[in-house]
């Protein structure tokens, strides 16, 4: 009865008619910027919290995540339309997505798509009712130990998965967390890393940050490509799956939403893993693996189904222990912040409304997905033709313009430059900016836990062993860090005794 109740409350507070309406805002923002490749998720939402700052904390939460799991959606369109996902996790569905749109069945791959989604987001969202109160009280026997073991295996995940290098996801996890340090010391109040400018007393901004490093090294990657973009120019057919397609799509929708709710939870972007590892899956259990590749129905409904599960199931983390599963989860963290809510599990007790306003809202925000989203298709097509050079200098002044908005300081201003600059190279050197982003959100929490830690245990670093929760956590970071080094030693390993041979 209590899950009925909180329910209740959630769709209570998430059905008012400003809530509804800033998840609309949502999941139409989601759908348009998952359309247009090469801005992303996480660039609009670091770019759109500055406005977020004047709203109410249910409505813009709500709004965040709706533009979050609405990108799930665009993301495919053209992925299908034109061979371009408009976001990582749909990277794996442009590969039968498009052949099928070329057979002439763009309707079908869209709807099929469509309607994956909406059923795994529906799944996903009733495990984040279910799982997110038990794990809340489980959160709350937390201590400052755990809560700097949970963070320590949040940052080590997040470099194990990690694409490319895993050197360069360390360094960048080291970057974020040197930059957290930036402001006063809690304990002893004296300035760090601040080099005489009052206003960093506080700490880097974190929306300057956010929207330096994803938005505007975003755009100047962008621009420096070629945008020329040929939109899939035959029919789109039907929009409705015919009774095989039904029958083909039904056990791939399933397994796929099972693997991106397991795996949505994972640190350092579980959503994407999920729809890589939902194809891998679907090719090895079909029948007619030769037809992966060349227009399987399987190919869509799997990974669709899977990245937007995962997109999902990655709030369970963040609701329960204020831990970001991926960059999106970080900026979410620091939009609670903005809005001076503290993330973590007292959220669910402090501010019921809040925590199951959010939860009911997935599931208003996947219906309007499905209802507004495939009636609008011929609308996104032609949004596909928007020049990008008219694109990104709007989407520029209005980032400036909100960054400055938040506190009125032109050095936020000069954050963002440096940043955006700062954020492009990282880009050319091939390391990913999202481990940055976690190392920066998690450092000062991970620096404050541990010192607290110590403080408690009179010094003696055996109390993160001594405290079973802590200690079970630290060995499963061990358990990551070795699976992750145990390849790239035996890599070396092998390069040597070729050489000596």
């Amino acid at each position: 009865m209590d899950l009925i109740s909180n329910l209740t409350l959630g769709f209570a507070t998430a059905g008012t008619p400003e809530n509804l309406l800033f998840c609309l805002i949502g999941v139409i923002l989601g759908t348009l910027i998952g359309v247009l490749p090469g801005i992303g998720a996480t660039a609009t939402i670091a770019m759109l919290l500055p406005i977020t700052f004047q709203l109410e904390p249910v409505s813009s939460l709500i709004m965040l995540a709706g533009i979050y799991y609405g990108a799930q959606y665009g993301g495919s369109t053209t992925a299908i339309l034109i061979n371009m996902p408009g976001e990582s996790s749909s990277a794996v569905t442009a590969i039968d997505g498009y052949q099928m749109a070329r057979k002439g069945k763009a309707g079908t791959a869209l709807a099929v798509a469509a309607l994956g989604s909406f059923f795994a987001g529906t799944v996903a969202t009733l495990l984040v009712a279910i799982f997110a109160p038990p794990l809340t009280i489980i959160a709350l026997k937390f201590g400052a130990a755990e809560y700097f073991s949970l963070m320590l295996l949040g940052l080590v995940s997040a470099i194990a998965l990690a694409h490319g290098s895993i050197l360069k996801a360390l360094a960048m996890v080291v970057l974020g967390l040197l930059l957290g340090m930036v402001g006063t010391d809690i304990y002893t109040g004296t300035p760090r890393f601040t080099f005489g400018i009052t206003a960093y007393a506080d700490g880097l901004n974190f929306v300057a940050l956010a929207v330096g490093v994803f938005g505007i090294a975003e755009i100047l990657k962008n621009l420096e490509g070629d945008q020329d973009r040929s939109v899939l120019t035959t029919k789109l057919g039907s929009l409705w799956p015919s009774r095989l397609d039904l029958r083909r799509m039904v056990a791939p929708m399933l397994r796929g939403t099972a693997l991106g709710s397991a795996l949505g939870i994972l640190p350092g972007g579980g959503a994407i893993l999920a729809s890589f590892a939902s194809y891998t899956v679907e090719k090895r259990l079909s029948k007619t693996p030769e037809e992966f590749g060349h227009g399987a129905i399987e190919g869509v409904a799997g990974p669709e189904s899977a990245n937007n599960a995962g997109a999902q199931t990655s709030f369970i983390p963040l609701l329960t222990l204020g831990i970001p599963a991926n960059p999106v989860m970080a900026l979410m963290v620091g939009a609670m912040i903005i809005q001076g809510v503290v993330p973590g599990p007292n959220v669910a007790a402090e501010q019921p409304a809040l925590f199951w306003g959010i939860i009911a809202s997935m599931w208003i925000g996947n219906l309007m997905l499905i209802v507004l989203n495939l009636p609008l298709i011929g609308l996104w097509v032609k949004l596909l033709k928007v020049p990008y050079h008219i694109l990104f200098p709007v989407i520029m002044a209005f980032c400036s313009i909100g960054v400055y908005s938040v506190n009125v300081n032109v050095y936020d201003l000069y954050a963002v430059a440096g940043f955006g600059l700062m954020g492009y190279v990282l880009m050319k050197l091939r390391c990913e900016p999202a481990p940055l982003l976690l190392g920066f959100v998690l450092g000062p929490m991970l620096e404050e836990n541990l010192r607290r830690a110590m403080i408690l245990g009179r010094g003696d670093p055996t109390t993160f062993l001594t405290r079973p929760i802590s200690a079970t956590l630290l060995v499963m970071t061990l358990i990551v860090l070795v699976v992750v080094l145990l390849p790239q030693v035996r890599k070396k390993r092998a390069e040597v005794f070729s050489e000596s041979d």
